[in-house]
């Protein structure tokens, strides 16, 4: 009879040796076979060595390597056949209807990254590109005395961040409101969150499967026609200013396009937030800014 970590270990050789692809909540074949296990096996992800040792049955063994087989034939990320992902040790339940939640402004909410530029004039924060709702419900629970929007221009997408919301029990602080960009949700925000579709089009081509199993209108950065990935955010910028208060901020997350980002709007006054990722993931504006840097 097979133990815990010899599943995990066998399960770590497979993802490897089928060289499946990681970054939806973990990035390394071993964490991966051990998100599969415990979460079949019903037991804590977060202290493996209290279960190491503990004997599998013939039958669950026979269930788990079933399940980390179809990892590698669909190639879907693990958080798809669990139907759990996690931020900041906050469980949330995802679908192939929304990307998968790994956002770094994640960390910022949680960390105190942002609370300089906010106050007691920050009341109505607006989670734009919501997705599964995963940032609009942690900015509630950190900030209990602000309102959440949460918005996206997907429904089914929205309809997954529903199933988040009443999980969480914030029905009564968040509103969902289906929005392109910011056409529906007007304003006066204090805080605007916004983890983008910002890929480019060489990096949408050459995405790993995994990454092709989510909605490619959470990625693409490219829907007007262009290909360095700043087609919604180029939106966004010239809509902004006139939906934030006086005093209001924009966290805006690029992830690996800081490139584009800068040869796009070189005369914006960033300040970049320093996220596990590093110092050029993750960017904070003003309202000030956005109207002295755009055209």
């Amino acid at each position: 009879m097979n133990t815990v970590i010899a599943l995990i270990e066998a399960g770590a050789k497979q993802l490897t040796d089928a060289e499946v692809a990681f970054g939806h909540g973990t990035d390394n074949a071993f964490d991966e076979a051990a998100w599969l296990v415990l979460w079949h096996l019903r037991l804590p992800i977060d202290d493996l060595d209290a279960v190491a040792d503990r004997p599998v049955s013939m039958a669950d063994q026979a269930r788990v390597d079933a399940l980390i087989a179809t990892r590698v034939l669909t190639r879907k990320p693990a958080a798809y056949l669990t139907k759990e992902a996690w931020l900041q040790g906050v469980p949330f339940y995802v679908d192939e209807r929304a990307i998968v939640p790994r956002s770094f402004i994640a960390e910022l909410l949680i960390d105190g990254g942002i609370d300089y530029w906010l106050g007691e004039h920050t009341r109505k924060v607006l989670d734009l590109c919501t997705g599964n709702g995963s940032l609009a419900v942690l900015a509630a629970m950190t900030y209990p005395d602000v309102a959440v929007t949460a918005a996206d221009i997907s429904v089914p997408a929205l309809e997954v961040a529903a199933i988040n919301v009443t999980r969480h029990a914030l029905d009564s602080r968040i509103a969902l409101v289906a929005s392109d960009g910011m056409a529906a949700v007007p304003g006066p925000w204090d805080l605007i969150l916004c983890n983008p579709p910002y890929v480019n089009a060489d990096s949408m081509a050459a995405l790993p499967a995994e990454y092709q199993a989510e909605p490619a209108l959470a990625l693409s950065g490219n829907a007007a026609g262009g290909t360095d990935g700043m087609d919604f955010i180029r939106g966004l910028l010239v809509d902004a200013p006139a939906r934030m208060s006086e005093q209001a901020v924009l966290v805006l997350e690029i992830g690996n396009e800081r490139p584009h980002f800068d040869a796009a709007f070189p005369r914006l006054e960033a300040v970049w937030l320093e996220t596990s990722a590093g110092e050029d993931q993750v960017l904070l504006l003003t309202r000030d800014a956005i109207v002295r840097g755009l055209p």
